[in-house]
């Protein structure tokens, strides 16, 4: 089984790589898909740069989120910061509860087209599973160990960067996984605004009726997000088996 899992994992990035360097070689497959005489294969842009700033951009805004819920998880894990755990919880939400169209809607009057919507968009929707997790690995810790650590003399900086962080790092990791890969789908809406990204391709199909770019914008942001996941959660278990008992 481990053995399919890795040949399954050399095919799906073998096909990645391959379609990105080499489109046209695809183009009797997606052949059959178009009418009309229309091209099979995008040929309005790049298909590699397309695909590395969609990345870019998701791993810009997971970036930011990571910094902020993490740090806000941290305050309010704190004794002092206790009191603010439901309003954090309440901003983290906010992303989770206006669609990221709402706020590209709203972002694009205050900060114009491109990238820049797109990644508050992307920064507010992946904000909630990083929070939610790293306050769940902070409250999880066991109190014996923190009990130990008190007893070792070490303050409250050493206790969160030599005990804490460590043991609420693989549900860290877990939170930054969903989000990554939520946004790869979601990084799409970002051609809306004029962002380049994978959604151009599924943008340009839909405007032409050529089913075949539809279906390479869909297929390339799919493989990326299953090869992406597939990364992290190896990443999990190789941190966890790092991680004391």
């Amino acid at each position: 089984m481990p053995r399919a899992a890795t040949l399954l994992r050399i095919a799906a990035i073998g096909l990645l790589v391959g379609f990105l360097a080499a489109p046209q070689r695809f183009a009797p497959l997606f052949a059959p898909l178009t009418q009309y005489g229309a091209p099979p294969i995008y040929d309005q842009g790049n298909l590699l740069s397309l695909a590395l700033a969609h990345l870019g951009t998701v791993f810009i805004a997971a970036a930011a989120s990571t910094l902020v819920a993490v740090g806000l998880a941290i305050l309010v894990t704190r004794a002092s910061g206790a009191q603010f755990l439901s309003l954090s919880r309440t901003l983290a939400n906010i992303g989770q509860t206006f669609p990221p169209v709402a706020v590209l809607a709203v972002a694009v009057p205050l900060v114009g087209f491109g990238q820049t919507p797109t990644l508050i968009a992307l920064f507010a929707y992946g904000l909630l599973p990083i929070f939610e997790n790293t306050v769940a690995g902070f409250q999880g810790c066991p109190p014996a160990v923190i009990e130990a650590a008190n007893g070792m003399g070490m303050s409250a900086r050493q206790r969160l960067l030599a005990v804490e962080l460590p043991l609420a790092m693989p549900l860290i990791l877990e939170g930054v996984r969903l989000s990554l890969v939520i946004n790869v789908g979601t990084a799409t809406i970002g051609s809306t605004v004029a962002a380049k990204g994978l959604g151009e391709v599924i943008i340009a199909g839909l405007l032409s009726n050529n089913t075949a770019f539809v279906l390479q914008g869909g297929l390339l942001t799919g493989l990326m997000a299953i090869l992406l996941y597939d990364a992290m959660v190896m990443l999990e278990r190789r941190l966890l088996r790092t991680v004391p008992a």
